[in-house]
């Protein structure tokens, strides 16, 4: 009964501590007169990605690296197939022109980047400070992108929220902020209370510790970036629903994973399984955004159904090969044509579609 309890506390914390952090995060936007793309990909993005952050330093510097690579590449994984998924079946995402051209590219090159520095089998800690200095410097750039297109920002924000002229810009600096943080702090506890109440259920029912830190943990430090995704679609505030997938995962691989590897006594070690079937998947599915992102600019309900299948089919694998079941290797044949079809098809029905509508007459 106590478990129960607390399991709800925490639903009801995450979605409370969601609708705070979206509100006061959409609202900063606008004080400060950055896109909310923008604070999507970086404020959103970067506090609901602290309980990654916090799982994998802990870890790194506890010496279980294998701990902080599984976080990283789990999330990154769940943040793409899951909540992209999710959020696009609730309402069809429109996806940012800079998204297209610049993040969404920069991720895909950052999951690359990771697969290369594991091919050796450790990312060490120089390694580490290299990808935790790239986040920096996409930081920067980013906020300084934004507040170069001050006219344009002006103009988009006087459509959205009208003009903000006789208002405390301090004052509604200083009261976004304490928004932000007050959700923020109702994400993480709430993300604890349910993981913690979600891992007592799983040991009553007689569920492994193996499959619990492949399922239950790493999608329970995903669930602050599930909870303001889905409000932020219910919402409208579609940029940062996507911005903050995007921005997550870039987060994840460049800022939570490079820390743990400088902080790391001995580096990140990367095993043989992860190398050849986790990261090829966190690869994969970096790449099919991109072509699901341009059909349209827009992630529609059936994409996102299609993630969310993939997501089923890849949990269903990490638990199959905890249990080894009889039927284990079939099954493992089956999945060897996961990674490639997932990026084939999506590839298949984005250029099918563009070329039915280059090719329909102009009405």
């Amino acid at each position: 009964m106590q478990t129960a309890l607390w399991f709800v506390a925490g639903l009801v914390a995450l979605v409370a501590g969601a609708e705070v952090f979206v509100r006061g995060a959409s609202s900063l936007a606008a004080a400060l007169r950055i896109s909310p793309l923008v604070i999507g990909l970086t404020v959103v993005a970067f506090g609901t990605s602290a309980p990654e952050l916090a799982v994998s330093l802990q870890a790194g510097y506890a010496g279980q690296a294998d701990l902080a690579l599984g976080n990283v590449v789990g999330s990154n994984i769940f943040n793409v197939l899951f909540i992209l998924g999710l959020s696009a079946l609730i309402t069809p995402l429109v996806v940012a022109v800079q998204l297209i051209r610049l993040d969404v590219p920069l991720l895909i090159g950052a999951s690359f980047l990771l697969f290369g520095l594991g091919l050796d089998g450790l990312i060490g800690r120089i390694d580490g400070m290299g990808l935790f200095a790239l986040i920096l410097i996409y930081t920067a750039w980013l906020v300084r992108q934004s507040r170069k297109e001050g006219l344009q920002v002006e103009q988009e924000f006087a459509r959205e929220f009208g003009s903000s002229e006789g208002r405390s810009k301090a004052g509604q600096l200083v009261l976004q902020v304490v928004l932000m943080v007050v959700g923020l702090a109702l994400l993480v506890i709430g993300s604890r209370w349910l993981v913690e109440s979600a891992v007592t259920f799983a040991r009553v029912l007689g569920v492994g510790e193996l499959i619990i830190g492949l399922t239950i943990v790493a999608a329970g430090t995903s669930l602050p970036e599930v909870a303001t995704s889905v409000i932020a679609s219910i919402r409208g505030e579609r940029d940062i629903a996507v911005g903050n997938v995007i921005g997550s995962s870039l987060f994840n691989i460049l800022c939570v994973l490079g820390l743990s590897a400088a902080i790391s006594p001995e580096g990140v070690t990367v095993p043989s399984a992860a190398l050849w079937f986790d990261l090829p998947v966190m690869v994969a599915v970096a790449v099919a955004c991109l072509p699901i992102f341009v059909s349209g600019h827009r992630i529609a309900r059936w994409e996102g159904g299609l993630f969310l299948a993939y997501y089923v089919a890849y949990t269903a694998h990490l638990i199959f090969a905890a249990t080894e079941p009889d039927w284990l290797t079939p099954f493992r044949l089956v999945m060897g044509g996961f990674i490639i079809p997932l990026t084939v098809i999506t590839l298949a029905v984005v250029a099918v579609r563009e070329w039915r509508g280059r090719a329909a007459p102009a009405t």
